[in-house]
């Protein structure tokens, strides 16, 4: 069977509008929750792609996401082994920092609906193609400046990155088609969470769009299929058992 591994950051932040892509696709799916004080260094060798998802903070806030250097090191470690990667807002930062990406901590907030511009170095890509011309929602923390010599696939309409792919086995998605007007809802009511000032309007349109939401979530799902043949299954790693042997033997 086909596995994901997921880090999760936030309780409300999760696959979401992914998990019926993925179980119609016979895909499962593993959760991980550092936030919890769960261990992210997961053995790549046992999960068929790795999803990094959203957060509350930014990706330069360490004494909040102590685990960042963690991710990067899986990350690494995923593509290793010839794996996928893919992350979203917050993980979508971690997959830029993992491949020379400058951590900044503002802007506090970047959240807004915004059209989706496919560039010239995404003519030809999949997940590109998927969301040109449509509209996305942006919410993530802080930034992450891209090294030089990449070159974004998609923008937003003021020119930001919003999707990138540092290697053909890596995507990072500024935009977020895992959210339901639901989990932005649980954003607002989580205990501790910073939201930004236009959360309401946010998720006043969230909830007017969502029905081309879902049209663009399968879009980017398919074109993720095809980049990455997520539907092939590496092959796992065996896991060795610890088998007790007698003093006489």
């Amino acid at each position: 069977m086909i596995r994901f591994l997921a880090i999760q950051h936030t309780f409300a932040e999760f696959l979401g509008a992914l998990e019926p892509q993925f179980e119609a696709r016979g895909i499962a799916f593993t959760y991980l929750r550092p936030v919890t004080g769960q261990d992210v260094t997961a053995a790549a060798g046992q999960f068929d792609c790795l999803w990094l998802l959203g957060g509350a903070f930014p990706v330069a806030d360490r004494a909040r996401c102590p685990w960042v250097d963690d991710e990067r090191r899986l990350v690494t470690a995923f593509e290793r082994s010839r794996r996928p990667v893919v992350g979203l807002g917050f993980g979508a930062h971690v997959v830029a920092l993992a491949h020379g990406g400058t951590a900044r901590a503002e802007p506090a907030h970047d959240t807004c609906w915004t059209v989706a511009r496919a560039t010239a170095a995404g003519r030809e890509d999949p997940v590109a193609r998927a969301v040109d011309g449509r509209h996305v929602l942006v919410m993530a923390n802080g930034a992450v400046e891209l090294p030089a010599g990449m070159a974004p696939l998609v923008v937003s309409d003021d020119g930001r990155w919003l999707a990138i792919r540092p290697t053909p086995l890596a995507y990072g998605l500024a935009f977020r088609p895992e959210l339901k007007p639901g989990m932005i809802e649980d954003m607002i009511m989580e205990d501790g969470r910073p939201v930004p000032e236009n959360i309401g309007a946010i998720l006043e349109e969230a909830r007017a769009r969502w029905a081309d939401a879902q049209e663009t979530t399968a879009r980017v799902v398919a074109g993720l299929v095809e980049a990455l043949d997520l539907m092939q299954e590496r092959r796992k790693m065996p896991v060795f058992g610890l088998k007790a042997v007698r003093e006489d033997e």
